[in-house]
């Protein structure tokens, strides 16, 4: 896998438990982990090939910061699939020129969110 200079290269998530994080991750969205001991589990790139983060194990992760945005075909879809996993919905679908997203929080309390285009 290439590495862009300067671009965003690796996102890595403090969780409190990793594996109900990578069960959570694996249901809402279909990612695959690389395990690295019972601390440590990579996110594979969904083309197999390398990583594209981490989920590392922490007593508290860190809240605030960047926010995380994922990209969705199926919005309403990926909504449904985040809260059936266990995600809590911490901003209801709204539109924004251009597109729609909501946010959630993981099983961790990590915020995220997921757009689609409008």
């Amino acid at each position: 896998m290439a590495h862009t200079h300067h671009a965003i290269d690796y996102i890595e998530f403090g969780v409190i438990n990793l594996e109900d994080a990578k069960r959570f991750y694996n249901q809402a969205f279909g990612w695959q982990f690389n395990d690295y001991g019972p601390g440590y589990a990579g996110i594979q790139h969904p083309s197999g090939e390398g990583e594209v983060g981490g989920l590392a194990q922490t007593d508290a992760p860190a809240v605030g910061g960047p926010l995380v945005i994922l990209y969705s075909d199926e919005l309403s879809a990926s909504r449904a699939q985040v809260q059936a996993s266990g995600g809590r919905i911490s901003k209801e679908i709204f539109e924004f020129p251009g597109g729609r997203r909501f946010h959630f929080c993981d099983p961790s309390g990590n915020e995220l969110a997921v757009w689609s285009k409008a």
